[in-house]
């Protein structure tokens, strides 16, 4: 029998996403002063014993990346910092997101803490693959999954994401909710 420990820790502000398919959380170990290595470790390990079949960093540098691929878990760098072209990096990542969640993988983001830039990806998202039709229902969805308001660098993140959706809505919805 396993110790309790064996199967890690849940990583802070974990939520659910897509029920069973896409989640977030704060960077595994926590950020910047309140890092902690045997932390980050038990939050990884977590993530492969619930059988997380990548993980997608937004942070602007490759922290974390070595730990994932020394404990086994597939990792991805997608750096989203704040003077990034949103447009570009959304483009990206959402495509690879759909192809990942299209073949049945089980994904979590983060950045280094959960905030509005990591809410306004995963909202954003919600909209540019159909899942939400309109930005201010992601937006709610998103801040009630969370338990957290969503600021305008987040709200501006989602309305770059709807002007991408394929015969998306305007993006003038995003700043409502």
């Amino acid at each position: 029998m396993k110790s309790k420990w064996a199967a890690g820790i849940v990583p802070r502000n974990f939520a659910w996403i897509i029920k069973d398919r896409l989640a977030v959380s704060e960077r595994p170990g926590g950020y910047a002063r309140t890092h902690r290595r045997v932390r980050r470790q038990e939050e990884i390990i977590w993530l492969r014993e619930q059988g997380f079949s990548r993980v997608v960093s937004l942070l602007t540098s490759p922290h974390n990346l070595h730990a994932y691929a020394e404990l086994g878990v597939v990792s991805e760098h997608v750096p989203l910092g704040a003077h990034d072209d949103a447009h570009a990096v959304l483009a990206d990542l959402f495509g690879r997101l759909a192809k990942w969640l299209g073949s049945g993988e089980k994904i979590l983001i983060h950045q280094e803490e959960l905030g509005d830039r990591l809410q306004g990806v995963v909202a954003g998202y919600l909209v540019w693959s159909g899942l939400v039709k309109s930005p201010a229902q992601a937006i709610s969805i998103v801040e009630r999954i969370n338990s957290r308001q969503m600021g305008p660098v987040g709200r501006e993140l989602v309305a770059v994401a709807a002007a991408m959706a394929p015969g998306g809505p305007s993006s003038g919805e995003a700043g409502s909710s």
